[in-house]
């Protein structure tokens, strides 16, 4: 039996659309063996919302024809998608596939035996009209699974190649997306993440949204939560924070891209809001939930973003009630228009700004879990155990870890947290 391995960078939506291919691979009768292991071929679905994205998946690539010099190596993705010669010119790359080929893999791969120079099938990415399959059986063991149901992205972000690299705004219908919810709670799994480019825009050319579909998945039976990625300020409506508030199904969890805490920077970002509809959401959600884990997305170095708005961003978000942030090093990227503004800041002072916004977002994530000592809470144990506790997370998604004895991957316990230590609580267990 040939073995295939597969390896996904960047996004949840990858993580998906890369446990569909690995279903293709089995129908085909491969074996999946783990990334690392000796295979036939190797499939790597890559990501470029950064240069150092970029630069980690050629690494990737090499490390593959370390293991396997002989495997047939194929590379899909948003970086394939914008930039394939170059990939195409890495040594060992046998087929590069744009966004709109990835899912006809196997009528473009022949026999999957090494080649001595490169096939590229990568088409215009206005070609990328179509959805694919859309949801991962491979996400956090036996109990999360990633549900892809939107697509591609209409936005016009000026720092952004994300709808260069998958087109338009898609969405899977309603009644798909409730098929595939209803397969995976019957193959046991715990929690769906509802997984997209821009979720919050879901079913918007088909006259529906994301409260149609959210109140849609509420009736799949077997199902215990329901968790919705990242969606932006504009797109979460009251009625989203009204029906999630309202049903337990629903993890009371939001993460937010901020970007910039200046309107300014803002502005020049071409984002969709100012900072005071940011505040007013997050002040919104704290309120209608007040025990909810809030993330925001931050962009430090941005053209043009002086000292002083530096310290407004970081002022901003000292005060707002977030639980965490994700905090990314503005890097240039081909062909976006904030490639070209003036005020580029220096690598060294972008490092800077970072370190000062992850350690913001460490406090913050440490008020956040010792906000939770004393409560009794939900949490979904997952495979990962270390030194006597199995970890899993609440559905306000803080890890907890509680005494692994008795214990079992993919169950639904009720633990008292006791003690913060680092980025994640300990607990024990209770009666339900």
């Amino acid at each position: 039996m040939r073995r295939v391995a597969l390896h996904s960078l960047g996004c949840k939506l990858n993580y998906a659309e890369t446990s569909a291919l690995g279903n293709q691979f089995l129908r085909e009768g491969f074996e999946i063996v783990d990334f690392g292991l000796p295979a036939d071929v190797h499939v790597i679905n890559t990501c470029s919302v950064t240069a150092r994205a970029d630069q980690e998946c050629r690494q990737v690539i090499r490390r593959a024809l370390r293991t396997s010099p002989e495997s047939y190596i194929i590379v899909t993705g948003c970086y394939a998608q914008l930039e394939p010669h170059e990939v195409a010119s890495i040594e060992g790359v046998d087929l590069v596939l744009g966004s709109a080929e990835k899912f006809t893999l196997f009528d473009l791969a022949g026999d999957m035996l090494k080649l001595s120079c490169a096939r590229v099938h990568v088409a215009e990415i206005a070609e990328a009209t179509t959805f694919g399959p859309a949801f991962t059986t491979q996400a956090g063991g036996r109990t999360r699974a990633f549900l892809k149901v939107q697509d591609g992205c209409d936005y016009s972000c000026s720092f952004c190649t994300i709808p260069m690299a998958r087109g338009s705004s898609r969405s899977q219908p309603i009644e798909a997306c409730v098929s595939q919810a209803r397969m995976l709670a019957g193959q046991g799994y715990r929690e769906i993440v509802l997984t997209g480019v821009n979720i919050g825009d879901y079913g918007r050319k088909s006259s529906t949204g994301l409260v149609d579909l959210l109140m849609a998945l509420r009736h799949v039976e077997r199902l215990d939560r329901i968790r919705i990625s990242s969606i932006e300020p504009n797109l979460l409506t009251p009625e989203i924070l009204e029906l999630v508030g309202a049903n337990l199904l629903f993890c009371k969890h939001f993460h937010v891209p901020l970007q910039s805490g200046c309107d300014e920077v803002l502005h020049r970002m071409r984002r969709r809001y100012q900072t005071a509809d940011y505040a007013r959401l997050i002040h919104r959600i704290r309120e209608t939930l007040p025990h909810s884990g809030i993330g925001a997305d931050v962009i430090v170095g941005f053209p043009g973003e002086t000292e002083s708005q530096f310290d407004q961003t970081y002022a901003f978000l000292q005060d707002l009630p977030v639980t965490y942030l994700h905090v990314f090093t503005y890097s240039e990227r081909p062909n976006t228009p904030a490639a070209v503004l003036s005020g580029s800041v220096s690598p060294r002072e972008r490092s800077r700004r970072n370190t000062m916004l992850r350690t913001l977002g460490e406090k913050k994530r440490q008020v956040f879990l010792e906000s939770l000592k004393g409560k009794s809470l939900k949490v979904l144990l997952e495979s990962d155990v270390d030194e006597g506790n199995r970890y899993g997370f609440t559905d306000s998604y803080a890890r907890v870890g509680v005494p692994e004895e008795g214990t079992e991957e993919n169950t639904i316990v009720d633990a008292r947290i006791r003690e913060v230590r680092g980025g994640f609580c300990l607990g024990e267990m209770e009666e339900t």
